[in-house]
């Protein structure tokens, strides 16, 4: 008496050969478009939101209750800026990245002086 068979497992090596492809033409083309313009997509969303937060840091007045912070944002935001005119999109969303850190401390700082004064 033979024992029972235990069900088939699929392995790579048993998925269709068509299956492989498509995962390499997949993975090729988010290279692909990762290498080519869509770091300027990734600096767009990232300068709009620090852009956002650095304008809310002034509508606080964060200028005034965190100067370090505030300023700190926005020149990371105009080298940001810089660098991007410059196509160095990775250098530039980092750096909006950091200016969006900024502001949002710069945020926190001037809501905490706000509370402190009674308001």
């Amino acid at each position: 008496m033979t024992p029972p068979r235990s069900p088939r497992r699929a392995t790579p090596s048993s998925a269709p050969p068509s299956l492989h492809l498509g995962l390499v033409l997949s993975l090729g083309l988010f290279a692909t478009l990762g290498a080519s313009g869509c770091g300027g997509v990734l600096y767009a969303v990232q300068a709009s939101s620090a852009s956002s937060k650095v304008n809310e840091a002034r509508a606080i007045g964060a200028e005034k209750l965190a100067p370090y912070e505030f300023y700190l944002a926005e020149e990371h935001l105009y080298k940001a800026s810089e660098e991007a005119s410059q196509a160095n999109y990775g250098d530039a969303a980092d750096l909006a990245e950091k200016a969006e850190e900024a502001a949002e401390k710069a945020i926190k700082l001037s809501r905490d002086a706000h509370k402190g004064k009674g308001r």
